[in-house]
């Protein structure tokens, strides 16, 4: 697949950051999760690793009051990206990021969502480590703290909420398979 400019963390983090620190917290946490996704380059390909930095900076793009669509951060932010040239897989990094496709269910979103296919990767796998690792305000956390933070942050019966109770098992297993990508284990 071709790449774009947008695959490097250099041009990823300029357009995150004419975009995202207006929105306070939100900046603050995708800032740690560009920083937890440089310590977890040895998760991925040598030939991935700037991709992965790149869309960590990217994932919550869809946030940006100037980029909001469907209200659904993860398909504004792969809609944006797309209208600007990002290559496909950047595009579908951000679209699919941290179980996306449960809280697009949830949204009634799921038609729009798989217009961008999802890969089963290290690189998913680890892009999601480095979100569900960080909080709304760039804590380092554990996997279950993070959930569980979430959990309490978002109303039951919310989207978020549901979707994030429901997608707790893959994302942990995502979790887990970039951690033991990190300590050596066999992939």
């Amino acid at each position: 697949m071709a790449s774009s400019p947008l695959d490097t963390p250099a041009e990823a983090a300029q357009l995150a950051e004419s975009l995202l620190p207006q929105l306070g917290n939100r900046w603050l946490h995708t800032q740690a999760v560009a920083k937890r996704a440089e310590e977890a380059v040895q998760a991925v390909a040598e030939d991935e690793q700037g991709l992965l930095v790149a869309a960590a900076w990217l994932h919550d793009i869809g946030y940006a009051p100037e980029l909001r669509q469907t209200g659904f951060h993860p398909l504004d932010g792969a809609r944006y990206l797309q209208a600007l040239g990002a290559s496909p897989r950047l595009v579908c990094l951000v679209a699919h990021h941290s179980g996306a496709v449960y809280e697009a269910e949830q949204r009634g979103l799921s038609e729009e969502l798989a217009a961008y296919e999802r890969e089963d990767s290290p690189l998913l796998d680890a892009l999601i480590f480095a979100d569900m690792t960080t909080g709304p305000a760039g804590q380092s956390f554990d996997f279950d703290d993070r959930i569980d933070e979430i959990l309490v942050r978002y109303e039951p019966g919310s989207e978020v909420h549901t979707a994030i109770a429901t997608a707790r098992p893959y994302l942990s297993e995502a979790v887990r398979r970039t951690l033991a990508r990190l300590d050596g284990q066999p992939r």
